[in-house]
């Protein structure tokens, strides 16, 4: 492996880390604070997973950089192919989001957003299931390891 695949698996594995880990958990207290109708930290988290969201994409651009010359394996082509399901449904998280914080800014006691809380938290976890899909499918089908 030369240096520059070591320097892209580093960056690789550290978008992974930095970014993908705080998303997941961002998007897995959503639910909750919804509930308890706090706008102050809705707003806050809803920033919190724009950013970590953009720098996700990170991982998936060193990943096919990284895998260059085997792309065509079945283990990377699954692999993206969930990261950009992935990337869709924390999409529709955000877009559900801010429906949430919307409807309680309304300050109407028959809208709470519990349309929203579900799916987040059913999307959410869906996602977070998909980062160990993809993470299983590098650590055990990768012919390096």
């Amino acid at each position: 492996m030369s240096f520059a695949d070591k320097l892209l698996l580093w960056f690789h594995i550290g978008f992974a880390i930095f970014a993908i880990g705080p998303l997941t958990v961002v998007t897995s207290y959503v639910p909750r604070y919804i509930r308890a109708r706090d706008l102050n930290v809705l707003r806050f988290l809803k920033r919190a997973a724009r950013l970590f969201g953009l720098p996700t994409l990170g991982v998936f651009l060193f990943g096919i950089l990284l895998g260059r010359a085997s792309l065509a394996e079945v283990y990377l082509t699954v692999s993206m192919t969930l990261f950009i399901v992935a990337a869709v449904l924390l999409v529709i998280i955000d877009r559900d989001l801010s429906k949430a914080v919307r409807a309680l800014e309304n300050d109407n006691p028959d809208d709470d957003a519990k349309v929203q809380t579900g799916r987040i938290a059913a999307l959410g976890g869906v996602t977070a299931l998909i980062w160990l899909v993809i993470l299983v499918l590098m650590v055990f089908n990768n012919p390096g390891s």
